[in-house]
């Protein structure tokens, strides 16, 4: 696949494994063309800020804080590739990252989270609010036209990142060429053989035409969206097993 996964893997293994060759085939025609372009990602950067489902027990921040912890690395491999000319700076915004909740059970909820955070420097620039004049002036068209008595609680953080993850798939690819690695479009894998010796056989056909191709491996790296199940399965390998479609879980 030519998405943001395999790029991440490429741009790093380009670095530190120089002398291994590296090839990526992508079906379509273009690299970052499906979950990885802007206008099929949501584009949010998780750093843990507003994502709720990383919290189910507003009492324990361990998995929002590792979430955090890992996008900030991720920032400073980002930052790194652009010093180094590798990338442009083109790929990241500063956007504040929301939570608005309704009723008593969810603001109790938020509250809770919201104090439980706080205490991680992670976290530590988040602001909390009950009061809808305030959560009007953060997100104005969220409390347009809204009456009524219920209550309301909102959190916002101004450190929170939209990413670009086409643009940065795109850079990551072209960086990954001028440091030797291999980019082929138009080249569907249909079929992944582990061999006696241990390495794989990757087959399939191009997209125009009666192309094949059939290359050897000694490793293989499956980052392909939503086709990525369908080609763990071909591989037969047995940790595939009772995986199902997203969410996978």
């Amino acid at each position: 696949g030519g998405g943001i996964m395999s790029a991440t893997l490429g741009a790093l293994l380009t670095r530190l494994q120089p002398d291994w060759s590296i090839l990526v085939l992508e079906r379509l025609d273009d690299t970052a063309s499906e979950s990885s372009a802007a206008w099929n990602n949501a584009g949010t950067g998780h750093a843990g800020f507003c994502e709720l489902n990383y919290m189910p027990d507003p009492g324990d921040p361990s998995r929002a804080a590792e979430i955090g912890r890992q996008f900030r690395i991720s920032r400073q491999f980002w930052g790194a590739l652009v010093e180094s000319g590798v990338l442009a700076a083109s790929f990241t915004n500063t956007t504040p990252h929301m939570n608005v909740v309704f009723g008593e059970q969810d603001v109790r909820y938020l509250r809770q989270r919201y104090e439980t955070l706080r205490r991680s420097p992670l976290f530590s620039d988040m602001e909390y609010t009950e009061d809808p004049d305030i959560i009007a002036r953060w997100a104005p068209l969220l409390m347009d036209g809204r009456t009524g008595s219920g209550v309301v609680a909102a959190t916002r953080d101004e450190r929170g990142t939209d990413v670009d993850f086409g643009a940065l798939t795109q850079g990551l690819l072209q960086g990954m060429r001028e440091s030797g690695a291999e980019v082929r479009t138009g080249h569907e894998v249909t079929r992944l053989r582990r061999d006696r010796d241990g390495r794989w056989t990757v087959s399939g056909r191009g997209n125009t035409g009666d192309h094949r191709f059939t290359v050897r491996s000694r490793f293989v790296f499956v980052g392909a969206g939503g086709y990525a199940l369908k080609l763990l399965q071909k591989a037969r390998i047995p940790e595939v097993r009772g995986y199902a479609v997203f969410p996978i879980g």
